[in-house]
């Protein structure tokens, strides 16, 4: 199974990661990070950086647990582990807006959208984009990488 691992020392905060993300995503048929339009809530980031109150960048992704809690909370079955890949999957169309995933994640990853409220945003490994996922590609430090675990 594969997974993203993080060192935080290396993070700067570019948010390189994030804006990778967000072009993989984006619902507009675009292709270019130069056309994507940061502002529209539909193009959100399935990754953070989030400052640690000292200065220091803090990369928040998902670790598709071993043992998810976000998908154990998950009344509906919308998030499920696949044990075959590793990961934490999400199925939209089951989703009941519950928010439980969101509340038991303990590195706080999955979030509402912004746009509907009614969808639960988390990282999806860019499993239809096929190879490396973008976050990854896009890391300029090599903070973030995938690692066979």
């Amino acid at each position: 199974m594969k997974r993203i691992l993080i060192d935080a020392d290396k993070c700067d905060g570019c948010k390189n990661c994030s804006i990778a993300c967000m072009n993989a995503h984006r619902t507009d048929g675009g292709d270019s990070v130069y056309t994507l339009d940061l502002n529209d809530p539909a193009n959100e980031s399935r990754n953070f950086i989030r400052l640690d109150g000292e200065g220091h960048y803090k990369p928040i992704f998902c670790r598709h647990c071993d043992v998810p809690m976000c998908a154990g909370s998950c009344m509906s079955g919308a998030l499920q582990k696949d044990l075959k890949t590793g990961l934490v999957t999400y199925d939209g169309d089951r989703c009941g807006s519950c928010y439980m995933c969101v509340m038991n994640c303990p590195y706080g990853v999955p979030k509402p959208d912004r746009v509907s409220r009614t969808k639960v945003i988390k990282c999806d490994f860019c499993k239809d984009k096929g190879g490396e996922p973008s976050c990854v590609k896009a890391c300029p430090k090599k903070a973030i990488w995938v690692e066979e675990v």
